[in-house]
């Protein structure tokens, strides 16, 4: 049975396998929640916003994009199949091939992500302890860890990992943590610093939406194996939204009080604190590697979206080997505009989702919705595409030269940032599409 819930393929998860309650949920995304780079994202507000400002796009981003990925979590839980072979519902089976390249793309970036912030902090403990840095070791160590991890699959993780170590450890470290930010800060003296400007609420709050937004493509690997909607979609708000909006609020005052303008900065700030800092460390290290967990674990499962046929251990062993060579050979970098590009792409996606999704009245059955799809569905991948273009025209991100060919197109200055717009038009243009235009007969199923 444990060998068959860890490579579980692509389709539908039986009744048997549906294990996760609100509780494992909760669990699962309070820990996946829980990133140095979350910390590193809330950096990236400040001090272009004022601390309460920030604070502000922290909470309307964090609930915007929550409200997202709990509805793609609860989609997920009732079609019980995987985010990228859900899309085929809305985009059919080859157009969803277009977002599962995107998605592997993402997912694969952010395992050498979180790959490097890990190895970074373990190489400033062992720098500390035992005097040695040696980050490609660690590198190679927590890339075997995130490997163990991704064979095991998500029951595993949650049953063996999550339940039985992380729950205890990684709370204390998030207390020492902020213990340890507030310690010498210098609160009433944060709050009255003007920001510089560049940035406005609604601009930082796409910055918020866009790394919570980059799990909806995610979502439902997980909830796939939740025991019905209402566990998936409370469980993955509870245990995200916290976490996460606690953590964005908590880098916005490192780096006003600290000066610590990225993750590899923050591990060896840390340890330097003595004993207890040392073990809170040691602690959110070992906690992160769940994330670079998730990350290979999903690309694996998007790229089942391609090639079905190729073994699920196969797949984990290869996106994870990539993520590992990755966080060897390229440095940790400001990825403020990866999170703007990842909303760009995941925010209008989504609304396309939803507006399919409500249209068949609210329930996705497997065999007539997702895999007896058209091979294209050519309105909703048109809505899509214009949501990614309304978001790109209002906030352009990406490439020099593409921002200033965008910006010859004179975007206007609403205030109101790219997220709920690209959103908006999206969900209405899919919804009207769906609704009014010829329809693809699919046979409703139980």
């Amino acid at each position: 049975m444990s060998d068959e819930r860890a490579t579980w393929g692509i389709e539908p998860v039986p009744e048997r396998l549906r294990v996760f309650g609100f509780l494992d949920t909760s669990l699962l995304w309070g820990n996946l929640g829980v990133s140095l780079l979350v910390i590193v994202a809330g950096a990236a507000l400040v001090p272009a916003l004022s601390l309460p400002r920030a604070l502000v796009a922290i909470a309307l981003g964090g609930v915007i994009g929550q409200a997202m990925l709990s509805a793609a979590a609860a989609i997920g839980a009732q079609a019980r199949v995987p985010a990228m072979v859900l899309l085929r519902a809305p985009l059919g089976r080859r157009g969803s091939s277009l977002p599962t390249a995107i998605n592997v793309l993402q997912t694969l970036g952010w395992t050498v992500f979180e790959l490097l912030v890990i190895a970074t902090a373990a190489a400033a403990l062992s720098d500390r302890l035992l005097g040695f840095r040696a980050q490609w070791l660690w590198t190679l160590v927590f890339g075997v860890v995130a490997l163990g991890f991704g064979l095991a699959g998500p029951i595993g993780v949650v049953r063996t990992f999550i339940r039985r170590i992380a729950v205890w450890a990684v709370p204390l470290a998030l207390a020492y943590l902020v213990w340890w930010t507030f310690r010498d800060a210098h609160l009433a003296t944060l709050w009255h610093q003007p920001g510089k400007g560049g940035m406005s609420v609604w601009q930082g709050a796409d910055v918020v939406v866009g790394i919570t937004v980059s799990w909806i493509p995610l979502a439902a690997d997980y909830t796939r194996f939740s025991r019905d909607g209402r566990s998936a979609f409370w469980g993955s708000a509870l245990g995200y939204l916290v976490p996460n909006v606690g953590l964005l609020a908590l880098g916005a005052v490192i780096v006003l009080s600290r000066d610590l303008l990225d993750a590899a900065a923050l591990p060896a700030a840390v340890a330097a604190g003595g004993a207890a800092a040392v073990l809170a460390l040691l602690a959110l290290t070992v906690g992160e590697t769940d994330d670079a967990f998730a990350n290979a674990y999903s690309a694996a499962v998007s790229l089942q979206n391609l090639v079905p046929g190729a073994p699920l251990r196969l797949l984990v062993t290869l996106t994870t080997a990539v993520g590992t060579i990755g966080a060897l050979t390229i440095d940790l970098v400001s990825y403020q505009t990866f999170l703007l590009l990842l909303g760009s792409f995941f925010v209008p996606l989504f609304a396309v989702l939803l507006a399919d999704w409500l249209v068949a009245d609210g329930r996705y059955a497997p065999e007539t919705h997702v895999f007896a799809a058209p091979a294209w569905r050519l309105g909703p991948v048109v809505a899509w595409l214009a949501g990614f273009g309304v978001y790109q025209w209002l906030y352009p991100t990406g490439p020099s030269w593409w921002v200033e060919l965008v910006s010859h197109l004179h975007p206007p200055s609403w205030g109101i940032g790219a997220t709920v717009p690209s959103f908006v038009v999206s969900f209405a243009l899919g919804g009207a599409i769906l609704k009014l235009g010829p329809q693809t007969v699919r046979p409703q199923g139980a």
